[in-house]
């Protein structure tokens, strides 16, 4: 009977709302008949940002659902903000969705995690954000803290599924001593799950703290997509990320984040370029400038940057230290090199990798020394698998 009402509300959504359905890939938050029927009726929380968008005409989703006049109670914003035009690490305070009126809570600054007063109106939470599979990118830190919270509180999550664009399984595995917001699981780097795969993994492997009761959780799969199938993303997950080859290239370059060496910041190309102000890194050029929807204040703001140009390179994918063991070389600083070494750390999730480029080892080695763990984490992994 289940399968017969969500089948007819399916062709009933699709007949209303045919701008709302896309291509090949389906993603959890464009299969409406697998979760209208728990949240109608229901008080409900999104947990969403600019990328939870539907359909060719990438609708968004709390437009979309309170035209099927689903009672949406809240927002909770992420890092970036509900629209994604906040810089990395700006503050972003609570207010009101200016199209819909819609009271908007913001989980990054002082409050990365929804207290019991903001969800004694809320019945069930709805989460669909676009990850980029890289362990530092935060939009998995608050999923794990909304999961926290709705266990403390008994309240119901539903993760709506999407693909994941840097589909590896790559990099050391997060120590306990650098769990921070860039840190918060003990997975490698690069962690080649979905965000439905990877919540599903928070709970079974009894990572939220309140582990006797964990989140009431249930995912809304895709279809149309499996591991390893490039997926091109329709809208840029953040200011800093705007197009594949910078989401190709962030996990090997986010850890330049910790020296005076620029990722591209303040350009229209971040992520996808590295130099500092001193012509020993290379002949490629570029002056990082206050850009709106990129980066207001980056780093060597009007000083021209040196060094290496990556816009066309191709073998970017999944992680690799060898630009950042490049520039390190060519910076003949040694330790001062890691102008931010905590910081650097904190996004490696150990300090093994900086002590063993200090040492002088090769990359080589340093992949070595981070296999029998990434190894144990590759297995583990199958249990939570929804794709193949």
């Amino acid at each position: 009977m289940r399968n017969r009402l969500s089948l007819i509300l399916y062709f009933l959504f699709i007949a209303l709302f045919p701008e709302c359905v896309s291509g090949k890939v389906a993603t959890g938050a464009e299969r409406f008949e697998q979760y209208l029927p728990f949240i109608r009726g229901k008080r409900v929380g999104m947990v969403i940002n600019h990328t939870s968008v539907v359909g060719t005409k990438q609708t968004h989703l709390l437009d979309t659902l309170l035209k099927q006049n689903i009672n949406v109670i809240k927002v909770f914003a992420p890092e970036h903000g509900f629209r994604g035009n906040a810089d990395a690490g700006e503050t972003v305070k609570d207010g009101k969705d200016s199209h819909t009126g819609v009271p908007i809570v913001s989980l990054y600054g002082n409050n990365k995690k929804p207290t019991a007063a903001q969800l004694k109106d809320i019945d069930i939470i709805l989460f669909d954000i676009q990850d980029v599979g890289a362990r530092f990118y935060t939009y998995i830190s608050t999923m794990y803290y909304v999961m926290e919270a709705c266990a403390e509180n008994n309240k119901e999550m539903i993760v709506l599924d999407r693909p994941n664009p840097c589909d590896y399984v790559e990099g050391p595995i997060l120590k306990p001593a650098y769990r921070s917001f860039v840190g918060m699981l003990p997975i490698p780097v690069l962690h080649g799950c979905t965000i439905g795969e990877l919540a599903q993994m928070i709970n079974g492997e009894g990572w939220i703290a309140n582990k006797k009761n964990p989140c009431s959780l249930r995912i809304i799969p895709m279809t149309g997509w499996k591991h390893g199938e490039p997926y091109s993303l329709p809208i840029k997950p953040s200011p800093n990320l705007p197009n594949d080859q910078s989401i190709r290239l962030y996990a090997s370059l986010c850890p330049f984040e910790a020296t005076r060496v620029s990722v591209g910041r303040g350009t229209t190309f971040p992520f996808q370029v590295l130099g500092a102000p001193n012509k020993k890194y290379g002949d490629f050029t570029f002056t990082p400038r206050s850009l709106p929807g990129f980066d207001k204040n980056p780093m060597h703001k009007n000083v021209a940057c040196y060094g290496e140009d990556l816009r066309n390179a191709d073998d970017v994918n999944g992680f690799t230290l060898r630009y950042f063991l490049h520039f390190y070389r060519l910076s003949g600083e040694g330790t001062a090199f890691f102008s931010r070494a905590r910081w650097f750390d904190l996004l490696l999730g150990t300090d093994s990798v900086r002590k063993a480029i200090l040492r002088g080892d090769s990359e080589e080695k340093i992949r070595n020394s981070w296999q029998k763990e990434l190894q144990d984490y590759k297995e583990m992994r199958t249990k939570y698998l929804l794709y193949e």
